[in-house]
């Protein structure tokens, strides 16, 4: 945990800080080890998905190549579109299945190491690139794999929710109204976002604002 980034969201914002001292300790650990294409490949199977059926589905889908823990891009060629409709997905995830394995091996999808020296903005416009990632996809790559500090994804369900808890909202803050309160959270807005995903689990417990 980044005691520096928990100190600056007590210090910056009286709101979330209560989320802060309710939770406790950040557990957010990003998952280096991954590849981008896996952590894309991970993000299209959830896409409009629950967990549990998204989880199945990329579980069948790794069970098409035995003998490694997560396939590479260049194994897509060894099975058939059927097969992969044959696990679960649909036809447009298979496209941007396809479409994502390619241009991992062009290079339009960078190694880890390429991309751990490029700014988000620039990974944003990259990844964009392939179909069906847009840049909520890329922001959970930056936050999840990367674990790069300052990421707030404004268009997200679940933080646009907790800062609804948070706050006391009647409705879901709109993108700018959300950013403009994370102005406030910089540099430390990937700290910020995931408190105010744990808000979500707290619900009546956070306490009055008054």
């Amino acid at each position: 945990m980044d005691q520096q980034a928990v100190q600056h969201l007590l210090q910056s914002d009286r709101v979330l800080r209560r989320i802060v001292n309710k939770v406790g300790d950040c557990q957010l650990v990003p998952q280096r080890r991954r590849t981008p294409f896996e952590s894309l490949a991970t993000a299209i199977a959830h896409q409009q998905l629950n967990g549990t059926a998204a989880n199945t589905i990329l579980n069948r889908f790794r069970g098409l190549f035995p003998g490694v823990r997560f396939p590479a891009p260049a194994d897509l060629d060894r099975v058939t579109d059927e097969q992969l409709r044959g696990v679960g997905f649909s036809r447009a995830k298979v496209a941007a299945i396809r479409d994502l394995a390619a241009k991992s091996l062009d290079g339009t999808v960078p190694p880890n190491r390429q991309l751990s020296r490029m700014e988000d903005e620039e990974i944003v416009e990259r990844l964009t690139q392939v179909r069906g990632i847009g840049r909520w996809t890329v922001e959970m790559l930056l936050i999840f794999q990367l674990g790069r500090p300052d990421i707030l994804p404004a268009d997200d369900f679940g933080i646009r929710n907790g800062f609804r808890l948070a706050f006391r909202l009647d409705e879901l803050p709109g993108r700018k109204q959300l950013l403009e309160r994370g102005e406030r959270w910089r540099p430390f807005r990937t700290t910020a976002a995931w408190y105010l995903w744990r808000a979500v689990d707290l619900l009546a417990q956070l306490p009055s604002r008054k």
